[in-house]
């Protein structure tokens, strides 16, 4: 079945007590563009974290965060104890080795060293990457379910607007016999109104069949049919059909096309001006199909 480009999936996972967050969403988009905006302890990751969405994913405009929640203490700045530490005791050891007083109060002086706060306290270990992958795995479990679920809806659409395509088709065939017999007329009464010219019947006869059988629909209704019964084939194949659709689509346009340029009959013209507005409808969509 077909999935829909527009997607959104996420999940979560404790990491040393902080909540640690993955949202996957994604809008349509001819070809795939994936933007990561993920928490520094994974920078190192990236590359693996593109490997395993590729797969699944295959087209669109698609924005990954892995993030830790915003009251989780990392995501504030926390105290470098071990270079604090550091910086009291070189100090206190360079006060002693150049005999000078020890200062009264070190906070000012360490708070404003280099690297006295971290965000992150800690780099990312194995366990964490694979706490972060099962959290990734969830996020995008739930966002292709969100996919097939848009799918399912893009294809309600199709099959009501293939149905009322088809159904135009049919009420085309009650005008066809009446056009044929109208341009007959035509022909004949502009002849009639001829004066002092001789034409040989047989001759007119011939020309007017030729002309009738240029007129002749019954191809493209039978063309028209056979594309709307494999846009529906194409529908049910496997997820990734977008651009398929998107060329059977063009192909339904041309064939409603030709028997608009075709009808000659008012009654057909309005018919296959619904008709294109119902293929616009589905055009439109079709380009949110994966």
């Amino acid at each position: 079945m077909i999935q829909s480009m527009t997607g959104y999936g996420k999940s979560s996972c404790e990491i040393n007590g902080k909540t640690l967050n993955v949202e996957i969403k994604s809008l349509n988009s001819k070809q795939l563009d994936i933007s990561l905006r993920i928490v520094s302890m994974f920078r190192d990751k990236e590359s693996d974290i593109r490997s395993l969405l590729l797969p699944a994913i295959q087209r669109g405009k698609v924005e990954v965060q892995i993030y830790f929640d915003a009251a989780s203490k990392a995501n504030t700045p926390q105290l470098n104890l071990p270079a604090l530490e550091n910086y009291k005791s070189q100090i206190l050891q360079a006060a002693k080795s150049m005999n000078v007083p020890e200062p009264l109060d070190l906070w000012p002086i360490l708070l404003k060293l280099p690297d006295a706060f971290t965000s992150e306290l800690e780099t990312a270990g194995e366990e964490t990457w694979l706490l972060a992958k099962d959290a990734m795995l969830a996020a995008l479990d739930q966002f292709i379910q969100f996919r097939s679920q848009e799918g399912a809806m893009l294809a309600d659409v199709f099959e009501n607007k293939l149905h009322r395509i088809e159904t135009l088709l049919t009420e085309i065939e009650r005008f066809e016999g009446s056009r044929i017999e109208y341009i007959r007329n035509r022909i004949e009464e502009g002849l009639n109104k001829l004066k002092n010219s001789e034409y040989d019947p047989g001759r007119l006869e011939q020309e007017m069949i030729y002309y009738i059988e240029k007129l002749d629909i019954n191809e493209e209704k039978t063309r028209l049919s056979n594309h709307c019964r494999y846009f529906r084939e194409t529908m049910l194949e496997p997820a990734g059909q977008g651009k398929k659709l998107g060329f059977i689509s063009q192909e339904i346009g041309r064939e409603v096309n030709t028997l608009g340029s075709k009808s000659n009959q008012s009654d057909m013209q309005q018919l296959v001006v619904c008709m294109k507005d119902e293929l616009e409808q589905i055009k439109e969509q079709v380009l949110n199909v994966l």
